[in-house]
């Protein structure tokens, strides 16, 4: 349960003026969270049991990694227009319409016959999350409309996708294992038909923005530029970074993308506000938690790999293996709003990506050797890792968040995600650069640390 008392998002001090709280806060804060779990949930949920559904469909390496990204490029793609439909139409309103996307798209992944159905559906989820996730973030400002609530929801709200993603990891691997690997799919379905069925009780009606455009060009070259650079990025696992398959989309995004920002500078009402990332603060933030989420996704990756192939672990041990790194999580998260209330959201996301820092090269230089025993070789690691990943999660969404109108915070909640997105796919693409484990690892480990020194000079 979020706890609503007053305190400043930064420093710790008292409230501001607001109007009185929505009706059961605490529930509806759930729904929301269970909401923006299940859409990372989504995002990981294929990782661990892909090996299955390549045998099942008949599917090469290329198949399966485009397989595993689909939801994540849509997704990324569309997260700013998202935002954008979010501030312009209510949240609640785009938040229904992205949850009625997303479960028909869940459902069809669930009973798909064959992988070319399979794919289809991946796509449409990520683009019903896309919808979704901006706009869940834009209804909990409703929620808690003072300001020092909503500072303190946020704090126990950036640390959900973490929980998220590790519980796809996690509850994949061991019903994949004991039962099937479509039962795992049943776990979108069932959380956004829930939320479709309890929103109109639980959750405030936010009213429209003003009648503006949605700069459908901006729209059209963000999602362009995104999607077909994530693309390209994606195809370095199994094409050189020097073929035409991997060169031709990510050209075509980066053109994509500086055409974006050329045409945002002259827009009348722009889809990305250039000085919507021009403060420090949320700038920081924002590569506190695209860097945060590459740490963690690595890991997973690595890990997940390490101890199957090189250590003969089943899936349901590996699985086993990363329990601790739950645990870490949910304990570093619910710490982390007094925290930041009591010593302010840069000190809090400073030392969590310390922290998370010193956990993985712990794991770069004990944990993948061959024969080092899991309790002083992975373990540690796998403490230190989750509980900065955590509490870097919750100070960068306080961070970030911090001073933005209520008009502007499906934006914020858009590009929030899309951070989120694109670190993990620019990091998995660093690391077939590097290829060395070892050497990626500490590389991570390195720059999360110099970012967190840079974060403590945020004021």
């Amino acid at each position: 349960m979020v706890d609503t008392q007053s305190w400043d998002t930064t420093t710790g001090a008292g409230p501001g003026p607001g109007p009185a709280p929505a009706h059961r806060p605490g529930s509806a804060f759930v729904l929301l969270g269970a909401v923006q779990m299940s859409l990372i949930f989504t995002l990981t949920s294929l990782v661990v049991p892909l090996p299955r559904i390549g045998r099942a469909f008949s599917l090469d390496r290329t198949d399966l990694i485009l397989l595993s990204s689909a939801y994540g490029l849509t997704f990324s793609g569309l997260l700013l227009l998202g935002g954008r439909v979010a501030d312009r139409f209510g949240g609640r309103r785009a938040l229904t319409a992205g949850l009625l996307v997303f479960t028909a798209a869940s459902l069809a992944a669930l009973l798909a016959p064959g992988p070319g159905t399979l794919l289809a559906s991946r796509f449409a989820q990520g683009a019903g999350a896309a919808l979704a996730a901006p706009a869940a973030m834009a209804v909990l400002r409703a929620v808690f409309p003072q300001p020092a609530a909503y500072g303190r929801a946020m704090a126990t709200w950036g640390g959900l996708s973490v929980v998220g993603a590790t519980a796809g990891h996690l509850l994949s691997g061991v019903i994949s294992a004991l039962a099937s690997w479509r039962l795992a799919l049943t776990v979108p379905v069932v959380v956004a038909a829930l939320a479709l069925a309890l929103a109109p009780q639980l959750l405030p009606k936010t009213p429209a923005g003003p009648g503006r455009s949605l700069d459908l060009p901006g729209a059209l070259l963000s999602t362009g530029g995104i999607t077909l650079a994530g693309y390209g990025l994606v195809l370095t696992e199994a094409r050189p970074w020097g073929s035409a398959a991997v060169l031709l989309p990510l050209l075509t995004g980066a053109a994509l993308l500086a055409a974006f920002l050329v045409a945002e500078r002259r827009a009348h009402d722009p889809l990305l506000p250039l000085a919507f990332l021009r403060d420090r603060r949320r700038a920081v933030a924002l590569a506190a938690v695209g860097l945060t989420a590459a740490g963690t996704a690595m890991t997973f990756v690595l890990l997940s790999l390490h101890l199957q192939q090189e250590r003969n672990w089943s899936a349901l041990l590996t699985s086993a293996a990363f329990v601790p790194f739950a645990v870490a999580l949910l304990v570093s998260g619910r710490t982390a709003g007094p925290l930041i209330a009591r010593y302010g959201a840069p000190a809090v996301t400073a030392s969590g990506l310390a922290v998370a820092a010193a956990g993985l090269a712990l794991i770069a230089l004990t944990g993948l050797a061959p024969h080092t025993p899991y309790a002083y070789g992975l373990l540690p690691g796998l403490l230190l890792l989750p509980a900065g990943a955590a509490a870097a999660f919750a100070g960068a969404a306080v961070l970030a968040t911090d001073g933005v109108t209520p008009r502007q915070i499906g934006l914020a909640g858009g590009v929030i995600n899309t951070a989120m997105e694109l670190g993990p796919t620019v990091a998995l693409a660093a690391l077939l650069t590097l290829g060395s484990d070892t050497t990626s690892l500490a590389a991570t480990a390195a720059v999360l640390a110099a970012a967190a020194f840079l974060t403590t000079r945020t004021k």
